[in-house]
């Protein structure tokens, strides 16, 4: 289909090319355009702009009313009126000059010879002869040459018509956007129309010439004049993936100034054809969008990934389709819809979704509706997803909420006590063979967890004392589905929960740099006592184990999710300081270190049984349960100007003598826009216990990572990102990208190698390169080709704004 397109191309510029011949452009004096010289504005991409000049005559008392003047008049034989010099002649909106004019004896009609200038509501037309209806807005003249000021749209014309409707009909014509003088791009067809009314034009058997040369024909083409949305075909992207030809020309229908839908048709030359679309809608306080795509009888192609088959889904039907609603019933009672689905887990590595989004690794399902009142917060909501894994294992199938019901208030009494309220039923069910997962794995059911929770809270300027307890009542009803289990299907578990947490506020004046200053002093203290509780026939439904951070230090749970509640007795004990801005009281400076001593082991773990982790066999985990004391947990925000600041985090294990975590981020950000990033980041292997064993880092891992943006002008956008692993010796990924914003065109190109890791963090030995040259050339007012890449540019680089064009 590529090829067919390209000689239909050619073709057409073989057999139209020489029909449209419009007139040589005027000078760029002659066409209201004024260069910026020393007054250009910031950010001004054009090196000058159309000014429309005042009327020379007032308008008449009445739309109808033609107003005149000139050097010298007569009448003819025939009863017309004969104005010459310099005539100006203007009826409503509409101003002649030129240096003849004959009015007919109708006194309808005038007819000049040129030179002549046309103005009417931001057009202008010069040209050698025309005539101009003195009763409507109907016009015509030969070998014209017009400027639309509004749309910074300029062209040439053999003849333009300006139809009693307002549109203007061309013949022979060109358009483009670039400043007088440049002949960049520019449309040539044989018949245009410029509806300003409707906001679009058309144009028939046209060229687009880069250059003095022809790139591309189509036998009718429609753009748009101004910002307003209209139906038409999208400029085309190509690519090559998997060595073959992939093209998708997209289809844009406004349906209505409400929704809207595109319809995407797509070559891929070794899987064949696939017709996507998305449609989206407004309805008051409702939003959605469809969207999804379908290719019949996949006819195979390659793998990306060297680990997996290629041809493996030859012949099958591949699919996928995402749904997406949001709205609201009330101010207090908003919901979401949502619901995700693939044909099979290697979709979205074969075919992709955008070069923003690189990989889709699931596709949410998801029903819930709130209420957010003065004391209650309620939620009902079905949820899950599908994960796109290929192949998919049973035991990494997740599980699905249906539905999950969720019921909080709190109470404030007088004196600083309170009351809270949390409760959340759930029935958890997944599809899996029961035979082929761990036996705990195989269950399914319902989960009711309470936890009410008594608190006092003593604040005031100087410090802070809040003793808190929370009951922690968990039951569950389980079902083994097909299985013949002893295992108990009614469980439950009670567990309290016990804090103090205490601090003090020390304020002090301080001259630094000769500035006024306010520094804070404020030490912490905090117990947490959580007994410990057999949880090994528990099953885990939602729970995660949570890596160790200085959050941490103030929180008794070891655990995300309510399947597991860890043991501990602990204190955390720890002192902050801050400098602030004594004029604005904004945070410049703050250092905070902290750490925790443990009375027990905790022995809870995400097995949920009373027995620590084997020495011998798993040394870390050991090491994690039984140590007397945390790491030492070391913070620091610095804002070191109004355009740098620093952050640094620091876990430092005393007894070993060994740091746990560290991270140092250096950032810079200017208001012109330039972005520099530097980071680093070293873990010990073991430290994150969260996520599936095949997650979970196997190795130390000591990352660098730099990015910058950098803005050379209102013309010229440079980015680049460098994230290397120093462990394994390897690039992780690399990206560089050119932006380059024009009077009438843009151009961005990116280039990108990155590791994909296949979903097993703790091995490289799987790991493969990707790489890719992604390039999108747009001219102004017409579209451009080739996909996006200001989503990914933002993404990559923090800080950095795309410039749009």
């Amino acid at each position: 289909m590529g090829k067919r397109l390209l000689w239909t191309a050619l073709a057409g510029l073989v057999a139209h090319g020489a029909q449209a011949a419009p007139p040589a452009p005027l000078p760029a004096a002659q066409l209201d355009w004024q260069p910026w010289g020393d007054d250009a504005p910031a950010g001004a991409v054009c090196r000058g702009r159309y000014v429309l000049p005042a009327y020379r005559l007032p308008p008449g008392d009445t739309p109808r009313e033609v107003r005149s003047t000139s050097d010298e008049a007569e009448y003819g034989d025939s009863g017309e009126t004969i104005l010459r010099g310099e005539v100006v002649l203007r009826r409503d909106s509409s101003q002649l000059e030129a240096p003849r004019v004959r009015v007919n004896a109708a006194r309808d009609t005038a007819f000049a010879d040129g030179p002549l200038t046309l103005r009417d509501q931001g057009v202008l037309v010069r040209g050698d002869a025309g005539q101009l209806s003195l009763n409507s807005d109907a016009a015509s003249i030969d070998t014209a040459h017009y400027v639309l000021h509004g749309q910074r749209l300029r062209g040439d014309a053999a003849r333009l018509a300006r139809l009693e409707d307002g549109r203007y009909r061309l013949r022979e014509a060109s358009f483009t956007t670039c400043e007088p003088g440049s002949r960049l791009w520019r449309v040539v067809g044989n018949d245009v129309v410029l509806n300003r009314q409707a906001g679009y034009g058309t144009a028939r058997h046209a060229r687009l010439e880069v250059g003095h040369v022809p790139v591309f024909y189509w036998p009718w083409i429609r753009f748009p004049l101004d910002d307003r949305r209209q139906s038409g075909f999208l400029w085309p992207t190509f690519g090559f993936t998997g060595g073959g030809l992939d093209y998708t020309q997209p289809y844009y229908l406004n349906l209505a100034p409400n929704y809207d839908a595109t319809l995407t048709p797509r070559w891929i030359s070794n899987h064949g054809m696939m017709l996507g679309g998305q449609f989206r809608y407004l309805f008051g306080e409702d939003a959605g969008q469809l969207e999804g795509a379908y290719l019949a009888n996949d006819q195979g192609g390659s793998s990306a990934n060297p680990n997996d088959p290629d041809n493996a889904f030859e012949g099958q039907d591949r699919w996928y389709i995402d749904y997406r609603h949001a709205g609201r019933f009330s101010s207090r009672t908003p919901y979401r819809l949502r619901y995700g689905a693939a044909s099979d887990g290697r979709y979205f590595d074969d075919f992709g979704r955008s070069f923003a989004e690189m990989g889709t690794d699931y596709l949410p399902r998801l029903a819930q509706i709130d209420y957010n009142g003065t004391t209650w917060d309620l939620q009902a909501r079905a949820q899950g997803y599908q994960k796109l894994d290929y192949p998919l294992l049973d035991s990494d199938k997740p599980f699905y909420r249906l539905p999950s019901l969720t019921a909080n208030a709190r109470w404030s009494q007088p004196g600083g006590f309170y009351t809270q309220w949390r409760s959340n039923v759930t029935y958890f069910w997944r599809d899996v063979d029961a035979r082929k997962v761990p036996i705990r794995e195989a269950a399914v059911g319902t989960r009711l967890d309470l936890a009410p929770t008594v608190g006092w809270r003593f604040e005031r300027p100087w410090g802070f004392l809040e003793p808190r307890f929370t009951l922690r009542d968990t039951r569950y009803q389980l079902d083994y589905q097909e299985l013949d289990t002893p295992r108990d299907t009614s469980l439950s578990r009670t567990v309290p929960v016990s804090s103090v947490d205490a601090g003090l506020v020390f304020e002090r004046d301080a001259q630094l740099f000769g500035e006024a200053w306010r520094q804070t002093l404020e030490p912490r203290l905090y117990y947490a006592y959580v007994p410990a509780r057999d949880q090994s026939e528990f099953p885990d439904f939602d729970t995660d184990a949570r890596a160790f951070s200085y959050d941490r230090l103030w929180s008794p749970y070891r655990f995300v999710g309510s399947d597991r509640v860890g043991d501990v007795n602990k204190v955390s004990y720890g002192v902050s300081t801050r400098f602030l801005e004594d004029d604005s009281g904004r945070e410049r400076f703050a250092l905070s270190v902290g750490r925790s001593t443990y009375f027990d082991d905790r022995v809870i773990g995400m097995e949920g049984d009373l027995a620590l982790p084997d020495r011998q066999t798993q040394p870390a985990r050991w090491y994690d349960a039984t140590r007397d004391h945390s790491p030492v947990v070391t913070r620091l925000d610095w804002q070191l100007s109004e355009r740098w600041s620093t952050r640094y985090e620091w876990l430092y294990d005393a007894h070993r003598q060994l740091t746990e975590r560290s991270a140092a981020y250096l950032r810079y950000r200017h208001p012109a826009g330039h972005v520099l990033n530097l980071g680093y980041r070293w873990e010990l292997e073991g430290f994150d216990p969260s996520g599936d064993p095949q997650d979970q880092l196997g190795y130390n891992r000591e990352d660098f990572d730099m990015s910058f943006a950098y803005k050379a002008g209102a013309q010229l956008d440079l980015i680049g990102r460098y994230t290397y692993d120093n462990t394994n010796r390897r690039s992780l990924d690399k990206l560089f990208g050119v932006q380059w914003n024009d009077c009438c065109y843009g151009v961005q190109v990116a280039w990108r190698e990155w590791i994909e890791d296949n979903d097993t963090a703790n091995t490289i030995a799987d790991d493969y390169t990707d790489r890719g040259l992604f390039l999108r050339f747009v001219l102004k007012g017409l579209g451009g080709v080739g996909q996006g890449t200001d989503n990914v540019f933002a993404q990559s680089i923090p800080g950095y704004q795309p410039t749009r064009f």
